[in-house]
């Protein structure tokens, strides 16, 4: 029985992991990380934090951060509970997809994780009251690090589900997918 489904996304350092939960009458269970698997797949971390993420309305967008070196971090995301359209930019200067990003939707219901590389900006807008997202970090967070891009970027274009979103001041005022790329 396949307990975890991996493939890789479009933009490399991505992955999606599906898990396979066991049902039955009572509801289900489901491992949501197994060492084996994930290092069978290059993708084990030693994870330093895990974080969990409470929105209370619909439409809040968290976003788009990342942490530069040496605090790049490797993230594994899901959601347990509501859903959401959860994004990630490149951000690695060298990179041929650099400015390129992908989104997902994940719910509790579709068992469904991302694996995002060093090197992205993460964000994501929630698609229902009350929902909780979970994220493994490989490394610690360091304020000093911190950095990230407008949630609405004009060059990246990222059709967000929402017209009048719940966003942090912090989150207003990140800068642009350009001044990244002339400051880094």
């Amino acid at each position: 029985m396949n307990l975890m489904i991996i493939k890789p996304g479009n933009l490399q350092g991505i992955y999606d992991i599906t898990l396979a939960p066991n049902t039955d009458h009572r509801g289900y269970f489901t491992r949501l990380y197994d060492v084996n698997i994930m290092r069978a797949h290059g993708l084990h971390r030693n994870w330093v934090q895990e974080n969990r993420s409470f929105s209370k309305q619909k439409g809040t967008i968290r976003g788009l951060h990342f942490q530069r070196e040496p605090h790049a971090e490797t993230k594994l995301i899901w959601v347990s509970r509501g859903a959401i359209l959860d994004v990630f930019v490149d951000v690695r200067q060298d990179s041929p997809t650099f400015g390129c990003y992908e989104s997902r939707v994940l719910t509790e219901e579709n068992y469904a994780m991302v694996y995002i590389s060093p090197g992205f900006a993460h964000g994501f807008c929630t698609l229902t009251d009350n929902c909780e997202v979970v994220y493994k970090v490989d490394n610690v967070y360091s304020p000093a690090h911190e950095g990230g891009i407008i949630w609405n970027d004009a060059s990246l274009q990222i059709p967000w589900p929402v017209d009048q979103p719940i966003i942090s001041a912090k989150d207003q005022v990140l800068q642009s997918l350009d001044t990244l790329k002339r400051r880094d």
